[in-house]
């Protein structure tokens, strides 16, 4: 993004900690959809098929406006991550407890069974939240779900520093930061897993 828009998000996230509703709006508009791609390529296929991605969405949206005085912007990026970690444990803990449950899979009903799940519509949520706003991934459904079943076939850290780095955009040192690893280590690994991508895209 250029200046002027790293200058509008530190704007917006200002008016909204300042109770601005039209500013509250606006964020979740611009960084609605980015939070729900990266909900869903989180989620991986079961839970997918199991757990609205657009209810994650949703209530991490909602925690995020209410603890908004908690967050502190400094860099550009540093609103989306923070959306996209409060995403991350929320899909953790609806993860746990789907297996904390230990329902018999083989008497629930998958989501795409019936009818219009998440992905097909971001009309319907609750609350003062409107994702209805034209969507791209609406209009590119094929290519998500396509993007969806490539990321479902690659190793765990694989499909964690693609995430990292082309979803939320973390650069170069912020990513071996996040990750443990030295720098170079860092570029081989997420260099290994967009050849690993390409090649899942390819065979589906």
């Amino acid at each position: 993004m250029s200046g002027s828009s790293n200058y509008k998000t530190q704007r917006l996230v200002s008016l909204a900690k300042d109770g601005d509703e039209s500013a509250l709006q606006r964020l979740c508009e611009v960084y609605g959809e980015r939070v729900l791609r990266i909900v869903r390529l989180r989620m991986g296929q079961e839970l997918r098929s199991k757990l609205e991605s657009m209810d994650l969405v949703q209530d991490a949206f909602v925690s995020a406006l209410r603890g908004l005085e908690d967050f502190t912007y400094e860099n550009e990026g540093d609103f989306l991550r923070w959306l996209a970690k409060i995403a991350e444990n929320r899909i953790r803990d609806n993860s746990e407890k789907l297996h904390a449950a230990k329902r018999n899979i083989r008497r629930e009903i998958p989501l795409t069974i019936t009818g219009q799940n998440s992905r097909d519509s971001l009309v319907g949520t609750v609350g003062p939240i409107d994702f209805t706003t034209p969507s791209v991934i609406v209009s590119r459904r094929e290519d998500m779900n396509k993007l969806e079943n490539a990321m479902d076939k690659l190793r765990p850290e694989y499909k964690e520093v693609i995430i990292l780095a082309k979803m939320e955009g973390l650069s170069g040192h912020e990513l071996a930061e996040k990750l443990g690893k030295e720098p170079g280590a860092t570029r081989a690994l997420l260099s290994r897993a967009l050849a690993a991508l390409a090649e899942a895209y390819g065979e589906i």
